[in-house]
């Protein structure tokens, strides 16, 4: 995974205690959700929300594939930068480049690749054209 990242959008997250395992530094895990919680804040912000989108188009968004790399951990009260791009979009699926810092310490990156589905039958279908309209100034140069 590559270590510079031109985000599009960048969410603080302050650790709180519920976020850290017995050694005192993130589990794991919760990564994952402060990844998650930065995409769905990004699209909120894009006024892409996911139950709209539910309603008015039939689509939810699933993780389809988490690659995950931990490069050093983060510990209780760090003040952490949660960062967001697009790597690709494709029919159904988009892949999202993201990493956590802190301070100018890279502590994770990841590849999300998420998938629309048919909100009422669960099967995957094309992202639907708000979405990609929304999306298409923050796609990287070809």
């Amino acid at each position: 995974m590559e270590v510079g990242l031109s985000a599009a959008f960048t969410l603080p997250v302050r650790v709180y205690y519920e976020d850290t395992d017995a050694g005192g530094v993130v589990y794991h895990a919760n990564y994952l959700r402060f990844m998650e919680r930065a995409r769905s804040e990004w699209l909120s912000h894009l006024k892409l929300e996911h139950g709209p989108l539910a309603a008015e188009h039939d689509t939810l968004f699933v993780v389809r594939a988490a690659q995950i790399e931990y490069l050093r951990p983060a510990r209780l009260s760090d003040l952490l930068q949660v960062e967001v791009a697009i790597r690709q979009i494709r029919r159904s699926a988009i892949v999202f480049a993201q990493h956590i810092r802190c301070g100018e310490h890279l502590l994770v990156t990841g590849e999300i690749t998420v998938v629309a589905v048919s909100a009422s039958r669960f099967r995957p279908c094309a992202v639907p054209p708000p979405v990609l309209a929304a999306l298409q100034p923050w796609l990287p140069p070809a």
